[in-house]
């Protein structure tokens, strides 16, 4: 299908406002899940432009734009901040905190983009508001909570999304990232790898650092459980499949003269495969029960911490949506790129119905920053500072496109 680009056209006004809301969103962020004034200020925003809207998800927002009969197609953007401290020296740097679950008071930064994303979003719903002769169907807009904690998405289908607003036939999502500004880079299939993070707390025998002979020293067990678990990848994961598994923290002991009762880590597993995953992961409590065992220790607890779903593009469509998007912003401009090993909750709001989804990314950063010799800030830097033009009218573009790529009329 043909895009029309006049329709993708931002005037002054409209690009003096989204560059508005960008300042305002970055200036505040919210930590996972608690992204209440964002959901207010979203709420408030497609309100104003006439979309039907509904909490969801706790801190989810949905509106639904309605223009006669035609194709349903979902777009989402996500809303949640890190606890970072920005350092940006950007004169709408965020100077606000948050709070995380054990009650520890943190700073807050939007140093994943999502402050791109929500702007992106809302900007795509006020061009199609105004441009209803241009196309013709529904458009469900989801500004999902909680991505960084992978939580979102599986609260907002939990929460009955899916029977809440209308059933779209493929969701579209994007992210930027700190590739070149103006360009999107787009995978066919597995676009971002699964992630699986667990806590492994490992029970000994505590006693005097002088009586070793009395202890099951857990922090001798846990390296020994470290040590065994770099094997994984190298020795029981195929040399043509793709996995990482990495050891995050370890604590353990209060005093250097007291041998513990207990210690603990996390480790992250991040892999594309699914046979992969599972054999990872069974690897993994293999090896920490056996070293337990080899010990004379009791069994390790395993908490789950977060799991992330596979992130993948119907191929068909991705391919349809690359055609189109060369069309839009040149073909250049288009790169297909392998995936990628970080992860995404997107996944699973199309996987909870059964349709396809698509999701690329769209660079942040200029020509010269790239080229400089100082280190390119990235995704969950204190330094990730998108250029605010032409990375958002790039964003803007790229969800017009494909958005119109399956209601348009033209």
């Amino acid at each position: 299908m043909t895009i029309d680009t006049a329709v993708l056209g931002l005037s002054d006004a409209h690009t003096a406002r989204m560059h508005e809301l960008y300042r305002h969103l970055h200036a505040h962020p919210e930590l996972s899940m608690q992204e209440t004034h964002t959901a207010a200020f979203i709420l408030e925003k497609l309100t104003h432009l006439g979309l039907e809207t509904f909490l969801c998800g706790g801190t989810g927002i949905v509106g639904i734009l309605r223009n006669g009969d035609g194709p349903v197609v979902g777009y989402r953007a996500d809303t949640d901040g890190l606890p970072i401290a920005e350092d940006t020296g950007l004169d709408y740097a965020s100077t606000t905190t948050g709070t995380l679950a054990d009650g520890t008071e943190v700073p807050v930064m939007h140093g994943c983009g999502h402050d791109t994303h929500v702007t992106v979003g809302l900007t795509a719903a006020q061009l199609l508001t105004e441009r209803r002769d241009a196309w013709s169907g529904t458009v469900v807009f989801i500004f999902q909570p909680g991505e960084e904690t992978g939580e979102g998405a599986e609260a907002m289908v939990e929460d009955g999304l899916w029977d809440k607003a209308p059933m779209p036939s493929i969701i579209y999502g994007q992210h930027v990232w700190p590739g070149l500004t103006g360009t999107v880079n787009i995978s066919k299939g597995t676009a971002m790898a699964m992630a699986d993070s667990w806590r492994i707390i490992v029970h000994g025998q505590q006693a005097h650092a002088s009586q070793p002979d009395e202890s099951i020293d857990p922090i001798v067990l846990g390296a020994h459980m470290i040590v065994r678990i770099q094997t994984i990848v190298s020795r029981e994961v195929h040399p043509m499949k793709s996995a990482v598994v990495t050891i995050g923290t370890f604590h353990g002991g209060l005093k250097e003269n007291i041998i513990p009762a207990s210690a603990e880590f996390t480790v992250n597993v991040r892999t594309f495969d699914v046979d992969v995953r599972e054999r990872v992961l069974g690897s993994l409590r293999r090896i920490i029960s056996a070293e337990a065992t080899a010990s004379g220790a009791p069994e390790p607890v395993i908490e789950e911490i977060t799991s992330f779903p596979q992130c993948y593009n119907d191929p068909s469509a991705t391919e349809d949506l690359m055609a189109v998007l060369g069309e839009v912003l040149g073909e250049d401009a288009v790169i297909e790129s392998p995936p990628v090993m970080g992860s995404e909750d997107f996944g699973l709001l199309a996987e909870a119905i059964g349709v396809p989804s698509v999701y690329w990314f769209f660079g942040g950063h200029p020509q010269g920053l790239l080229d400089g010799d100082a280190p390119v800030p990235g995704n969950h830097s204190p330094y990730f500072a998108p250029a605010i033009e032409p990375t958002l009218t790039t964003g803007v573009r790229a969800a017009m496109t494909a958005l119109l790529s399956k209601v348009g009329t033209a």
